[in-house]
């Protein structure tokens, strides 16, 4: 007998015992204190799908779910009104549905993984109301400006000359002989104007008697989320305030303090989409475009960019069905009788040219982004879908924001500029009773949805169409004089922006 031999193995024995018992106790004490929610592996790691069936109804979307449930995902919402489901699974799950019967496409609405997929939401649905929410940049919180030097409105017409000194740089368009009279602020109440945003604080003096809580929501998650507050903006995420700013632009109180929307009186429908990972995931969209119209919102501002990819190609098969399902919920608006109002963005590109996406996939957690050369096949969701008012924007002085989108806009609106300081940029409300002076396309068109609220007022028949062709009319009457003119339509469309 070799001396120690059995001694050895015994002890190996024991070694490898006495491991796997403290591995146990450390992973025990790790989830107990909440630092390990669940162990990390490919197995274990979920991705958000949209499935999209062939029939845009409710049987469609039950159908999507039966088929997305079969293929071993997990559906946490049904859109019945555009026949489509959201559903989290793992690994292959969009490969194993795309040929199946009745499905039309299948696509992940994120790269990143997550390790679950959320929790149950007590009333997610679309119940509908009894009675029918980037590149700008902020200046910082200011005091109240007190109604005072409003260039952004005067330059379309909405200032008021009794109050506003900046009334002074009133167009002669807004002017003209035989222009009718403002909407009175009841007519304006009677017009709700959704905000698809990241979230608008209803406690603001300037907004708190315009949003209105029955027709508010959160879609952080891609469900509904009706509860009371739920719309505010989450303060721990980046450009929360965004919402806020965009809100007060369109529908702000005229009380003589703070700032005044380009419609006050307005109701506002406060859509938070901004969810906790700062993203606008397709599904967010889907949910909050299709609550804003079922609750009656006669226009929809859209003042962001579907992540995680910028541009969205029809190529991939991903992409195309996030395309599909944010252009059935537009589509669904449109028909509802909604204005589908979006900005262009603020990269300083021609969106009829190719381009380069230097920013996608934005939720990736590590490495950096790769340079994507596209087509013009390759859009900006929601901006460059069928019948969306796509907005682009000016300075103070009429001009091209340096940074704007341009090619294939509607309409041209003030968008300020960054660089230009509060007097420059275009002031707004912020969350905390406060104030700031921010510069973009989605400024710019908070202003055409506010618009799009007054046409409303005076013509509570019209459809969307009517209401576009008006905004169009009075725009391509109000165009300043220069060398860049409202003549080189890239930038304008069919003009700048002019209450009617």
């Amino acid at each position: 007998m070799e001396p120690g031999t059995p001694a050895t193995g015994r002890t190996a024995r024991g070694r490898r015992r006495f491991l796997q018992l403290l591995l146990a106790m450390l992973l025990v004490a790790l989830v107990v204190g909440g630092a390990v929610p669940y162990v990390s592996g490919s197995g274990r790691a979920y991705l958000s799908y949209l499935v999209l069936a062939e029939r845009e109804d409710a049987e469609g979307a039950s159908l999507a779910a039966d088929e997305a449930r079969a293929a071993g995902g997990r559906v946490v919402q049904d859109y019945p009104q555009i026949g489509a489901v959201l559903a989290y699974a793992k690994g292959g799950f969009a490969q194993r549905l795309r040929d199946r019967p009745g499905i039309a496409a299948v696509g992940a609405t994120r790269t990143a993984t997550v390790p679950s997929p959320p929790g149950p939401l007590s009333g997610a649905d679309f119940r509908r109301s009894e009675e029918s929410a980037s590149a700008d940049s902020t200046q910082g919180s200011l005091s109240d400006p007190a109604e005072q030097d409003d260039w952004n409105l005067a330059m379309i017409g909405a200032a008021d000359p009794a109050t506003d000194s900046a009334a002074l740089l009133r167009t002669p368009a807004a002017d003209r002989a035989g222009a009718a009279a403002a909407p009175t602020a009841a007519a304006l109440r009677g017009v709700l104007v959704a905000v698809l945003d990241s979230g608008v604080d209803d406690t603001h003096p300037d907004l708190r008697d315009a949003v209105d809580p029955r027709a508010s929501v959160s879609c952080a998650d891609g469900r509904p989320d009706a509860r009371y507050g739920a719309w505010r903006p989450d303060e721990g995420v980046s450009e929360s305030g965004h919402g806020t700013h965009v809100a007060g632009i369109v529908g702000a109180t005229r009380d003589g303090r703070g700032v005044t929307g380009v419609a006050p009186g307005v109701r506002i429908a406060a859509v938070r989409l901004l969810g906790p990972l700062g993203q606008y995931y397709a599904e967010n969209i889907v949910c909050g475009m299709l609550w804003a119209a079922d609750h009656g919102a006669r226009a929809i501002n859209d003042s962001y960019f579907a992540d995680p990819w910028k541009y969205n190609c029809p190529e991939d098969p991903d992409q195309a069905a996030l395309t599909e399902a944010v252009a059935r919920a537009v589509a669904y608006a449109q028909r509802r009788g909604s204005v589908v109002v979006a900005s262009a963005g603020n990269d300083s590109q021609d969106l009829t040219a190719d381009r380069v996406d230097q920013r996608s996939p934005n939720d990736r957690t590590s490495g950096p982004a790769q340079d994507r050369y596209l087509g013009t096949e390759c859009i900006r969701l929601p901006g460059e879908l069928p019948g969306v008012v796509t907005v682009s924007a000016v300075d103070r002085a009429g001009v091209p924001a340096g940074y704007t989108n341009y090619g294939g806009v509607t309409i041209a609106a003030p968008g300020g500029d960054p660089d230009g300081g509060v007097d420059g940029a275009v002031v707004s409300d912020w969350p905390g009773d406060r104030y700031a002076a921010l510069a973009g396309t989605s400024m710019a068109a908070a202003h055409v949805t506010g618009a799009v609220a007054v046409v409303v007022a005076e013509h509570p028949d019209w459809g969307a169409e009517q209401i576009t062709a008006e905004l169009e009319t009075a725009a391509a009457a109000n165009c300043p004089t220069g060398p860049d003119t409202c003549g080189d339509r890239r930038f304008y469309g069919a003009g700048l922006l002019a209450l009617p």
